[in-house]
């Protein structure tokens, strides 16, 4: 029986070309903030430098990072997130996904894939992009967040997270499928399941207040007690603060890492940090234009390369 890692060490970044507030996922992402006045031509140089030293960061953490520049026609306001379009699995399987705004449909690139075959082993391709055409979407590891050792998988269900899709996907992937309902405090639907849970290797970080429906709550509380996780339970303002959206990832000599934006890392309180340090080193990153524009942070960055290496 093969070991599903949770963590690898080899990523996909894609450099943006035309990053901008998307007006096309504004509706359904409460997490963006369009700029005040703002020069458009400013506001891209910043979420690049962002780009390059949030890059240049985890390199030198020894991470494994291939960066591929977006193109820049057709302008892809949202191309900094490959998360939501692709996801690479350790049989050497890749899966394309259905994405809510028609804008970001063209962040899905073939080029890249051949490139990567190049380097990965890829035996398998999964499209589930066809679904957009139902206007059914399931956006990556924006919508499910992976629990590979256990084989399980948890979804809040929005506009951008389709339930019957979430349970095909799982089908495919032979995973047991956790989905739940989240709202912010306002009472608004959480966009992407990523936002307000993490699942690293020995625990996870969720807004558990999130959770609409106490026995959904209770179910994956005990989902991820029964798998050996800690929970660090956040608040509302801490997940407003991305402190939901972090990603473990392990560098060429196996130490274990923890991706999260600087606002992420500000917002955790000091037993929050500790009970963190006890598992992994915290790599916080400066990313507030990507963030607060993009209404994502540093896990939605980042797409995981779990393929085998040639």
């Amino acid at each position: 029986m093969s070991i599903h890692h949770q963590t690898t060490s080899e990523i996909l970044l894609v450099r943006p070309a035309n990053f901008s507030f998307n007006e096309q996922t504004a509706l359904s992402n409460a997490f963006q903030n369009k700029a005040a006045g703002g020069d458009q031509k400013k506001l891209r140089q910043q979420a690049f430098d962002e780009f390059d030293l949030f890059a240049e960061k985890l390199r030198s953490n020894g991470i494994g990072v291939t960066v591929f520049d977006d193109t820049t026609s057709p302008p892809k306001p949202d191309s900094v997130f490959p998360n939501n379009w692709i996801s690479f699995h350790d049989d050497g399987t890749v899966i394309l996904y259905p994405m809510y705004a028609p804008n970001r449909r063209l962040e899905r690139r073939m080029d890249i894939i051949d490139e990567l075959k190049k380097i990965f082993s890829i035996t398998s391709m999964v499209d589930l992009s066809f679904y957009e055409k139902e206007n059914r979407f399931l956006e990556g590891t924006g919508s499910v967040v992976f629990d590979h050792p256990h084989k399980l998988a948890y979804a809040c269900i929005s506009p951008r997270t389709d339930k019957e899709l979430f349970l095909t996907l799982c089908k495919k992937l032979d995973y047991t499928a956790i989905p739940f309902h989240a709202h912010d405090r306002n009472g608004i639907e959480i966009y992407h399941t990523n936002v307000l849970m993490c699942v690293c290797e020995n625990f996870s970080v969720i807004c558990l207040n999130a959770i609409t429906s106490s026995d959904e709550r209770e179910k994956v509380i005990k989902s991820l007690s029964q798998t050996g996780h800690e929970i660090i339970d956040i608040s509302f303002e801490q997940m407003n603060r991305f402190a939901g959206n972090m990603l473990a990832l392990k560098n060429k000599e196996n130490k274990k890492l923890l991706v999260l934006s600087q606002s992420a890392f500000d917002s955790l309180l000091d037993h929050q940090k500790t009970t963190i340090l006890t598992y992994c080193e915290m790599i916080p990153l400066n990313i507030k234009t990507i963030e607060t524009i993009g209404g994502g942070s540093a896990r939605c960055m980042i797409a995981e390369i779990f393929l085998p290496k040639k």
